[in-house]
């Protein structure tokens, strides 16, 4: 009896006129066991109830648990943390000074990128490892200064120092890392992280060569001395700037090439001895590591012996140095933010944000693959946020993870993300105990690091060779960004990655193309024999024939696209399954960008390879459709009466998850347009492999799943759908075992009435055989919903609900349905 808030419901429905069940001419309720050949004895009842807006909402909605749990989550360090053991320490500690020496000149070297003093790349690096291990759920990543976000962050700071000149860089620099890492943070909050995955490898991969190359590009000049050249030019204008003042190059250049040289000697060395003696490859990768810090500590070596006297004389040095370093966090402050600043770099907060996200995300994600973990780029991204929202109360500038320094990490070591820790303990070192010391650092030395730095992120070309041969519609997507990142500006490089790959998916998802199928017999083989037992197996010797593995099936039937496109044998002819028949697959979902793609090939396929039911539905000429006239006045349609009539349509919804309102009402539009095609027979619609139930409720409320009556009688006539079954639990279930027991019971029952009754059964020979005891045994025993499994039964029901018997669980099931009901109306 239905609940009072059903008949509410319903009446006002009732009231404000809508359709309950639309195009419903059957009636769902009514297609049940009584109208097919299923009984109550072939199986277990299931009938599948559709998916409610109220359980949808139940779905989403977080409860209790999953808000404590959302809390919780937000600090990953407490699920191990407790667990810390001197093991981790030791791993820890190495890992975080190596990084530590790493960091120091890094972070100052792309300071200058980010057109802020040396001081606040050391800001910045500190705030970055000592904020993100609180959050992180990557051990490798170290979250400080990059270049290409450094590089980013100083083109931002030079234009608005061109609209607000009286705003200081650092303060520019404060304001964009605190409102991008607001953004970001917000993402993270959300649980938003999966926008990142819209982001290609081919887009990543441009972003970061053209950055690599634009920033390796815009540091020749000073590594080389070379005044009067702007490196905030177009990439392709510093480089010929650069090759035609290199007459003007000093003894900068003699310190820049060298540093720069001797960083890949080391680097090459280093590589090459590891090879050849792997015992002390731990050594070698050490001595790799911090070729940087031996680099700079020489050169700094060598200034002091060549500048010492200039610097206590006050005159300048022989060749440029960084100079005064303040000595603390002189530049701790609340930062000023202003509505004057934050809408004056307005249009270069989607660039700093994307740059913010896809390396760190990237990285995160390679290293976790790399030393099997899962990163969950959600969390990733309020770790970045609040890292970025914070760090600018100590002086940082914009921070994300950096790919050189996670590999560093990653190479020596690190237990857990509290390295961070060791690293920001090395830092705070250099910012008390050593700027008197930096004074002496060249900046060419400077130059020599970030160039050697950024050569890593440079993609090589056999890596490009792969993406041509994995998919070459990508390859000019990577050259794209490239190009306009060198070109232009790496702001435009990242627009022009991610506008062509979305671009390439909504044409991949709008052009879509189905498949028809159509079906072929496959045997399996060993060597060149078959497993069917067929042929000259069958003279072997019963020991030596060929058998299947089991629980295969040596012979079974496959569909297959009758085109070939999916790159199967051209030599298996395919055909449509049964004339009339045609089974079509999705490719790439049914959503509205592409249901008319699919749907107009559908139908062309079908008018080609079909005739009109009734060609003389038209009584005059003149009733016929302008885009159908028909044949001349005494001619004939060629070829038109061998082709068959339309009968069924079997879709394979497998790739498809979701279907919308727009690509349900064209399916309905096109049902309509083949039933008068078909008129005054009905086509059938099968559906097999639905995988939502949002998908098959929506199905059902267009009028799809079940049978439609005949148009002469309106009348729902006996008609025997395939329904396909399962066994309930296997035949070690309870179910299995009860059954068993059941009939062992029977049978011994059987066995005593027997003994019991011998003399009487003797004479009655034959009646005996249609005793009560022996029918039932017989009928369970026929039953199709039991089958023997040893000594045991099992006990079977249907896969799919009975109110739908045109869902089907696969294309075979659908098929043989479509097949059974075409052989019930012809006779």
């Amino acid at each position: 009896m239905a609940s009072t808030r059903t008949k509410i419901g319903h009446g006002v429905a009732k009231v404000l006129g809508i359709d309950l069940h639309y195009r419903n001419e059957t009636g769902s309720d009514r297609v049940t066991r009584g109208e097919s050949a299923f009984t109550v004895e072939s199986a277990e009842t299931y009938v599948e109830q559709e998916p409610t807006a109220l359980e949808w909402f139940k779905e989403i909605l977080p409860s209790s648990h999953d808000v404590g749990e959302y809390f919780i989550n937000l600090f990953p360090f407490l699920q191990w943390i407790t667990r810390y053991n001197v093991q981790w320490l030791l791993g820890d500690l190495v890992a975080g000074i190596t990084v530590g020496a790493v960091v120091v000149p890094q972070s100052m070297a792309y300071a200058k990128l980010a057109q802020l003093p040396v001081e606040f790349g050391l800001y910045s690096s500190f705030m970055g490892v000592l904020i993100y291990w609180f959050f992180a759920t990557s051990k490798d990543i170290t979250i400080g200064p990059v270049a290409v976000l450094s590089t980013v962050t100083g083109n931002v700071v030079l234009k608005v120092q061109d609209k607000l000149p009286d705003v200081p860089a650092d303060i520019v620099a404060s304001s964009l890392a605190i409102i991008g890492g607001s953004i970001v943070l917000f993402l993270g909050l959300a649980r938003l992280g999966w926008i990142v995955e819209f982001i290609t490898l081919a887009a990543i991969s441009a972003f970061m060569t053209g950055s690599a190359i634009s920033i390796a590009a815009g540091q020749v000049p000073a590594l080389m001395g070379i005044t009067g050249v702007s490196s905030r030019e177009p990439t392709y204008k510093v480089i010929i700037n650069s090759l035609r003042h290199l007459g003007r190059s000093d003894l900068n250049a003699a310190i820049g090439l060298s540093a720069l040289t001797m960083l890949y000697i080391i680097r090459i060395t280093c590589g090459q001895l590891a090879k050849r003696y792997p015992a002390r490859q731990k050594l070698f990768f050490f001595i790799s590591t911090l070729r940087t810090a031996f680099v700079i500590l020489l050169y700094i070596l060598i200034s002091y012996l060549c500048n010492r006297t200039h610097r206590a004389n006050g005159t300048d040095p022989i060749f440029t140095t960084l100079g005064n370093v303040p000595r603390g966090f002189q530049h701790a402050r609340v930062p000023r933010i202003t509505t004057d600043i934050i809408s004056s770099f307005a249009s270069e907060l989607p660039s700093t944000v994307i740059v913010l996200l896809i390396e760190h995300i990237s990285i995160s994600k390679s290293f976790g693959r790399v030393n099997n973990y899962t990163i969950d780029p959600s969390q990733e991204l309020v770790a970045i946020g609040i890292t970025n929202v914070l760090g600018p109360f100590l002086g940082a500038y914009p921070a994300t993870g950096s790919f050189s320094r996670t590999a560093i990490k990653s190479k020596a070591g690190v237990r857990t993300p509290f390295a961070g820790v060791i690293t920001a303990l090395v830092v705070l070192l250099a910012i008390y105990a050593l700027p008197a010391m930096f004074w002496y650092i060249p900046n060419a030395a400077l130059s020599g690091v970030i160039i050697h730095a950024v050569g890593d992120l440079i993609t090589p070309p056999n890596t490009v060779y792969q993406f041509w041969r994995i998919s070459p519609l990508e390859v000019p997507i990577f050259f794209a960004g490239v190009f306009v990142t060198v070109f232009s500006t790496i702001e435009d490089g990242i627009y022009t990655t991610v506008a062509m790959s979305a671009a390439l998916l909504l044409f991949r998802i709008c052009k879509a193309r189905g498949r028809f199928l159509g079906k072929a017999k496959i045997h399996s083989v060993i060597g060149d024999h078959l497993l069917d037992g067929t042929d000259n197996d069958k003279e072997l010797p019963e020991t030596k024939r060929k058998r299947p593995v089991d629980g295969e099936d040596s012979v079974r039937d496959v569909f297959l696209p009758i085109d070939h496109h999916d790159g199967s044998n051209p030599q298996i002819e395919l055909e449509d399954p049964y004339p009339g028949v045609f089974i079509f697959r999705f490719s790439e979902g049914f959503n509205y960008p592409n249901t008319n793609h699919y749907l107009d090939h559908l139908v062309e396929t079908i008018f080609k390879k079909t005739r009109r039911t009734n060609p003389d539905s038209y009584g005059r000429p003149g009733d016929r459709p302008w885009n159908d006239p028909g044949p001349r006045n005494g001619k004939e349609v060629a070829g038109s009466e061998n082709r068959p009539t339309l009968k069924a349509i079997i879709l394979d919804f497998s790739s498809v998850n979701n279907v919308d309102v727009t690509s349900v009402q064209n399916l309905i539009d096109v049902r309509n347009q083949l039933d008068r095609y078909a008129a005054p027979d009905t086509v059938d619609w099968h559906f097999c492999h639905i995988n939502n139930r949002w998908t098959k409720r929506a199905l059902a409320a267009a009028g799809f799943g079940y049978y439609t009556p005949e148009p002469e009688n309106g009348s729902l006539r006996r008609w025997k759908p395939i329904f396909s079954v399962a066994d309930i639990g296997g035949s070690s279930s309870a179910a299995a075992e009860a059954e068993a027991r059941e009939l062992r019971a029977l049978r011994s029952a059987s066995r005593v009435t027997d003994d019991v009754e011998s003399s009487a059964a003797s004479s009655k020979g034959s009646e005996s055989k249609g005793s009560e005891s022996d029918a039932f045994e017989r009928e369970l025993n026929l039953s199709k919903a039991y089958g023997t499994m040893g000594q045991r039964v099992t006990k079977v029901a249907v896969v799919q609900g009975l109110n739908r018997p045109l869902f089907h669980v696969d294309l075979t099931a659908a098929l043989n349905s479509a097949l059974a009901n075409i052989k019930a109306k012809s006779h």
